[in-house]
């Protein structure tokens, strides 16, 4: 902090670059937003940063580890979505099963949590920590329809998958802000004629590519082609920059659908990756032909919830595993016990690691050739999720009326989801407000190090002038920081040989089932990554009796 200047005018001076877009009210919105945050309650969740970085330091030697190992047929190291769906799954075969994650509560990217507020009930309001929703599937996603089928989501009638409208995202689905204004949808209104073309052109190229090449989600679902590997040898930005397609509007609206799925705009992400995002689903289309989703006031979180239950007792929390070893018959695995503070040893036949790839690759004393090559490939966005609990909807501007999502043309954020949209309660009680932002790999540092109230007094810049009474509204504020939240689908990484083999099958004793696999993070490719590893486990003969 600079000599001379409290806290307050600090954070009034450090908020003016985010409020350029108001200029003559940019001064008196920061210094409002600045003594707000002063006296505000919230700060960061999740799990104390020092945890994943018990690995930058040299882990104890076997031998100072002491006491008997706990054992388990198969060990999960990792309780994301791709961890919980293979545990899961050998649970219901009657493995003998044990998942292992550093984080107190399972779920990965995909846990949801509850803001407190007392009008709303000692619980307090549910709302995301990460992914906030999930798209109705294709005919490709067996598995993951097969799961919405369990969790009574979805059911096959008269030749088609039928949704639990509860579930369905209600209306209004989508805003942009755009021109001083809210308009229905996230594709900009076209400008001119050329424009609408170019949104034209595109739509019918990628129509094309879905014919000729060929998407499905999850993407290991369809056969690798020469050419998909010639599209993902290029960036998306000079695939469009090649086919004519530099409306600016256009090139937003596609830079914003890139940076929500993979972290990063079309000029760090292949070709394949950007015309997957919409090949893979309902193509590029128009408003009314907007595909739905699944969406819950936690998001992604009552989906992960429902694959923990059954492994509540064997589910292991606050555990950092630092090494891991294969012996001729066992792994042996090294972990930290953030509770005891003191290592723990385990045992198991087999070990599934669920996680990153540049974690994973640090964990084995001889690591798979692949998993080195593959996890020197990976590129990772943070990202920052930040929840506002108000006290009551905040002050409109014109158009149309606050949506499930809500997102601002232009800005650097991703926009911000209404918690409360599922829930139906017309009241005008509190509410959360689900603010995302896919940072550049620059900013890790930053969002380690600076307080908390800088970044929440960013994402509040970003909405102060679309809600004039905002920082009135506001009661609290959490945030949840990822350091390496999601890998990015840069020129090369889906085709890479070395992801294909660790797809395909397990290398000794050692598996690894995470959404890397496929190159970007979703829940489809997390949760079919986790289904292949298990059911290839119990086909190799891991049963109830171990083996």
């Amino acid at each position: 902090m600079t000599r001379g200047m409290n806290r307050r005018d600090w954070l009034a001076m450090s908020l003016l670059p985010f409020l350029s877009a108001c200029e003559r009210e940019a001064r008196p919105i920061a210094q409002q937003l600045s003594d707000r945050l002063t006296e505000l309650p919230g700060g960061w969740v999740g799990a104390a940063d020092d945890r994943g970085h018990r690995l930058r330091r040299a882990p104890p030697a076997w031998s100072a580890v002491t006491g008997t190992p706990r054992r388990a047929d198969v060990l999960v190291l990792g309780a994301g979505i791709a961890g919980l769906a293979c545990a899961r799954r050998l649970r219901l075969q009657g493995v003998d099963v044990a998942v292992l994650d550093l984080e107190d509560q399972p779920g990965g990217n995909s846990r949801g949590h509850r803001m407190p507020a007392g009008a709303a009930g000692s619980d307090g309001l549910r709302c995301p920590l990460g992914a906030h929703y999930l798209p109705t599937p294709g005919p490709e996603a067996v598995e993951v329809l097969a799961l919405l089928e369990d969790l009574g989501l979805a059911q096959h009638a008269q030749g088609r998958w039928v949704f639990d409208e509860r579930w369905l995202c209600h209306s209004p689905h989508e805003r942009l802000w755009w021109q001083d204004q809210w308009v229905e949808g996230l594709l900009p209104p076209a400008e001119s004629p050329a424009t609408q073309d170019q949104y034209h052109r595109f739509g019918a190229l990628v129509e094309q590519a879905r014919r000729d090449v060929g998407f499905a989600m999850p993407s290991t679902h369809h056969r690798w082609s020469a050419a998909h590997q010639a599209l993902d040898a290029q960036r998306f930005s000079d695939w469009l920059d090649a086919n004519g397609l530099t409306a600016p509007s256009l090139r937003w609206y596609l830079d914003y659908c890139c940076r929500d799925d993979y972290g990063a705009d079309s000029s760090e992400v292949s070709a394949w990756a950007g015309l997957h995002y919409f090949g893979s689903r309902h193509g590029f289309m128009s408003l009314e032909e907007r595909e739905s989703v699944l969406t819950w006031p936690q998001g992604n979180g009552w989906l992960s919830e429902r694959l923990a239950a059954p492994l509540r007792d064997v589910f292991h929390g606050g555990r950092t595993v630092l090494r891991l070893r294969e012996e001729r018959h066992v792994v042996e695995v090294m972990a930290w016990n953030e509770q005891a503070q003191s290592i723990e040893r385990w045992e198991a036949s087999r070990v599934v690691m669920a996680m990153p790839l540049f974690i994973a690759a640090r964990l084995p004393e001889q690591p798979p050739s692949a998993l080195i090559e593959a996890a020197r490939g990976m590129r990772y966005a943070p990202w920052l999720v930040a929840n506002l609990l108000l006290d009551a909807p905040p002050l409109e501007r014109v158009g149309v009326p606050l949506s499930w999502d809500n997102v601002i043309y232009g800005a650097e954020s991703l926009g911000y989801v209404n918690a409360n949209q599922q829930s139906l309660d017309p009241s005008r009680g509190p509410m959360v407000l689900t603010a995302y932002r896919a940072l550049p790999a620059t900013q890790r540092a930053d969002l380690l190090q600076q307080d908390w109230r800088v970044w929440a007094g960013r994402v509040m810049a970003d909405l102060a002038p679309l809600h004039a009474d905002l920082a009135e509204r506001v009661q609290r504020v959490h945030l949840m920081r990822y350091g390496h939240a999601m890998s990015i689908p840069h020129p090369g990484l889906r085709g890479s040989p070395a992801l294909a083999a660790l797809r395909e099958r397990g290398h000794g004793r050692l598996h690894v089932a995470h959404s890397d696999l496929a190159a970007y993070s979703v829940f489809e490719e997390a949760f079919t990554q986790g289904e292949v590893v298990g059911r290839r486990l119990l086909a190799s003969g891991t049963s109830a009796r171990g083996g």
